[in-house]
């Protein structure tokens, strides 16, 4: 009879590990590089994205999604640890050594039974070893045999959907699985001009352009060559979905679009403010979301991603191995439960680039809420995008920033490049309903005290340095590109550096003064 009862037992316990497996969804995890909140689910008349939009539409359509990081490296590792970049210690800055102490979910999926994989761009860029100097498997085995041609020269000539197919071949029947899809899209470079000729964009079509930039021909096309790009990506997300139905794993299969921050352009990616961290967000499980088609007003953070994916895999935070995550479970608002899981996010920012001297950033916290964004600048004689005669390195090359440079050139006194690479002060403060587009400081504003008393609270409960008067210690960080190490200096020394980045042009040919 014993013996019996405990076969019983071990077949119940068999049983309900499977019917456990069973409910759980299989993820997709599609992070774009560099791309804003512009989509047609989100009305942008100027870039069509039907994947996205379908995502939104059976699923969950996220208006306040933010980025704690507006840069690529940092960004991820909020993404992938569930904390702000200001408790990352290394992983704050971009190109670092990854700190061994901070597990991602991807890791920790993979050591609870997951197929975990991913194509093309993971973490990054930077060095993540565990501390035996092994390379860590952050996002997973990589799937990047298969090539297509791209539409333009300056698209990565990677057929994203077919990696995932690949992925999708090889994983066990008896294991969820989780895959990454990182697209290098919408990236800098552009071909410019190929959102119109090639995309049958007219430039007519960009209903606003924001006021930190002139409204001309110029910036139109890059703008519209930013979309080409996003519609590549929103392409081999639609591939994807489609093989999903295909093969009867749509249903159970939780699809999470967005990106790491906001688009390559003067004064957003490499800032912190709200056109730099905001990004797209869509959600679709057909089987966990109740409700499809919600729109949520309700702000969300990147740290919010780890807690939920920890929860939906069926997993204990405690027994991760993971550090404690200020992030909250969306997994209520997927089951639309009368939740608010925050009124306001917190941005920051250290080294997103070389190019000043000592190697050092430019250290920001900021607090965003529906009518207003205070950001504190720590160093404000620091130049906000990267030292001039360096090139303004904390910007990628672009049209619209050489542009605006040669328009500062010709005119001291042109107001888009003070407010795209000009000193800044020590704190500002926006009025978001007044001014959107948040070009008019407003420095004796009364709601100013409360609203940085209210960051500051938060960043202390957790443990920010710079709360702390050792802010220091994210320029002491070493970069984890021994060639860029002490750059500004070897540039000054006339010694051979290489800056992919930016173009020569970027580089003034006089000093300007503070």
């Amino acid at each position: 009879m014993r013996s019996f009862l405990c076969l019983l037992s071990a077949l119940l316990s068999v049983t309900s590990v499977h019917a456990e497996q069973a409910q759980r969804p299989n993820i997709l995890f599609a992070i774009a590089d560099d791309w804003g909140p512009h989509a047609s689910a989100y009305g942008t008349p100027w870039v069509k994205t039907p994947a996205f939009d379908r995502v939104a539409q059976e699923g969950l359509l996220f208006k306040q999604a933010y980025t704690p990081n507006a840069k690529c490296a940092p960004s991820r590792a909020c993404i992938l640890t569930g904390r702000n970049s200001w408790q990352l210690k290394e992983a704050a800055n971009h190109i670092c050594y990854f700190p061994p102490e901070f597990k991602g979910w991807g890791e920790a999926l993979a050591e609870k039974g997951w197929n975990m994989g991913y194509t093309t761009k993971g973490w990054g860029p930077g060095k993540a070893v565990d501390a035996s100097g092994k390379e860590r498997k952050m996002t997973g085995t990589p799937y990047n045999k298969r090539k297509a041609k791209p539409p333009t020269p300056e698209i990565l000539g990677t057929d994203y959907a077919a990696n995932f197919t690949d992925f999708l071949d090889a994983a066990p029947a008896d294991k969820p699985w989780c895959f990454w899809y990182g697209s290098v899209e919408p990236h800098r470079g552009y071909e410019f001009g190929s959102g119109v000729k090639k995309g049958g964009k007219k430039l007519t079509d960009i209903d606003h352009v924001p006021a930190y930039w002139p409204d001309n021909e110029v910036i139109r096309n890059d703008i519209l060559d930013y979309a080409f790009e996003v519609e590549h990506f929103d392409s081999h997300l639609g591939r994807m979905l489609a093989e999903l139905e295909k093969r009867g794993l749509l249903e159970n299969t939780l699809v999470i679009v967005t990106a790491d921050h906001g688009m390559p352009f003067p004064r957003s990616k490499g800032n912190a403010n709200v056109m730099a961290n905001h990004v797209p967000f869509a959600v679709m499980w057909k089987k966990g979301v109740a409700q499809p088609g919600r729109v949520i007003d309700d702000f969300i953070s990147f740290v919010d991603l780890a807690p939920t994916l920890i929860e939906v895999a069926g997993l204990k935070w405690a027994d991760t191995g993971m550090a404690e995550s200020p992030g909250h479970s969306l997994t209520d608002l997927f089951a639309n439960k009368p939740v608010h899981v925050r009124d306001h996010v917190l941005l920051g920012k250290e080294r997103t680039d070389v190019g000043r001297p000592h190697d050092w950033g430019y250290p920001i916290r900021a607090i965003v809420k529906k009518d207003a964004v205070l950001i504190e600048n720590f160093e404000p004689t620091r130049w906000p995008g990267g030292n001039p005669e360096t090139g303004y390195m904390d910007c990628d090359a672009g049209a619209t920033k050489s542009f605006i440079l040669e328009a500062h050139r010709k005119n001291a006194a042109d107001p888009f490049w003070q407010l795209c690479f000009g000193l800044r002060p020590g704190l500002e403060f926006y009025d978001l309903k007044a001014d959107p587009d948040f070009v008019k400081n407003l420095p004796g504003d009364p709601r100013m005290a409360a609203l940085r008393d209210e960051m500051h609270a938060a960043l202390k409960q957790q443990g920010d340095p710079r709360m702390e008067g050792k802010g220091a210690i994210f320029d002491e960080y070493k970069h984890a590109s021994p060639g860029n190490v002490g750059f500004y200096e070897k540039f000054m020394r006339g010694e051979p550096v290489k800056a992919g980045w930016i173009n020569q042009t970027d580089i003034e040919p006089k000093p300007i003064l503070p």
